[in-house]
């Protein structure tokens, strides 16, 4: 088992709160071990890629639809020489009865069949291999996203697309945690655990993150030390700064997450929810 400090230090340059909780939740579920094979996918620019890198032996493999993504995640983890290939996941690139564990994190929410794609990662599984699924909880608190939370609330409409989107940037939907369970036992998968998190934020963090931060930090328009310090994969080169800008920023978006725990109440809004499946062994 991954250990609280590790964690905490691989996700020390983090500005969404959720992400941290997330990165905890698949640690925790994954457990990786120095001879486990897990994919990753979607593996996005690379950053769980990195961390397993950098706690584990394990062999880490990751898959994403859009080739430019891949571009980015061969530019920054490339030197690591961690195998990334160009999938779908309606029809991964993997044998029957692969891995021993596949993340599935925020991304059941951009595609069409959510049970289609559950399918599929359950074919690619050893018989008894994990699967994590994180997806936004589309009982998401106010300051999360409040302009979408308006919108749905008075309106019945929200933003999918631009700096605005917030939670439901690119999504076809939210979930309850009743519709990701039936996903989940639909696709055939037993279910062992089950969270929901981050309910108390900063406000309008994810449009602050993600509709501003994160496209200033690609454009490498952040000085260095402001950048090691934001960029999620140079949690080793951030100097720990009080005077750093960034690090300024952390400590007010880490005091609002203080009172947030790894799983809240059931009927509490949170941004995330998780679920831990496993592929039944034949004949159970």
């Amino acid at each position: 088992m991954v250990d609280q400090s590790t964690i905490a230090h691989m996700t020390r340059n983090e500005a969404d709160m959720a992400f941290k909780k997330r990165v905890q939740t698949i640690f925790d579920w994954v457990n990786p071990q120095d001879d486990s094979l897990v994919l990753d996918m979607p593996c996005g620019r690379g950053f769980y890629l990195n961390m397993f890198n950098y706690v584990s032996d394990c062999t880490i493999v990751g898959a994403e639809l859009d080739w430019p993504i891949i571009k980015k995640a061969q530019a920054n983890i490339g030197h690591l020489d961690l195998p990334l290939h160009n999938a779908n996941l309606y029809h991964l690139p993997y044998a029957d009865n692969t891995f021993d564990a596949v993340i599935l994190s925020e991304i059941l929410e951009h595609v069409d069949d959510d049970v289609a794609g559950l399918k599929e990662a359950l074919r690619v599984l050893k018989p008894g291999g994990v699967v994590v699924v994180t997806v936004p909880h589309a009982n998401y608190p106010f300051l999360w996203d409040p302009i979408n939370k308006t919108l749905e609330t008075l309106f019945n409409t929200h933003i999918q697309n631009g700096i605005f989107a917030g939670i439901w940037a690119n999504h076809v939907r939210l979930y309850t945690m009743e519709q990701l369970r039936e996903a989940l036992l639909g696709a055939g998968f037993l279910i062992e655990e089950e969270r929901s998190f981050t309910h108390h934020s900063f406000p309008f963090i994810h449009n602050l993150v993600y509709g501003l931060g994160k496209p200033i930090l690609e454009a490498g328009l952040l000085p260095g030390d402001m950048e090691k310090a934001a960029n999620r994969l140079t949690f080793d080169d951030n100097d720990g700064s009080p005077w750093n800008p960034i690090n300024i920023g952390l400590r007010v978006f880490n005091f609002f997450d203080r009172k947030n725990t790894m799983n809240e109440p059931e009927g509490r809004s949170t941004v995330n929810l998780a679920i831990k499946g496993r592929k039944p062994h034949v004949g159970t």
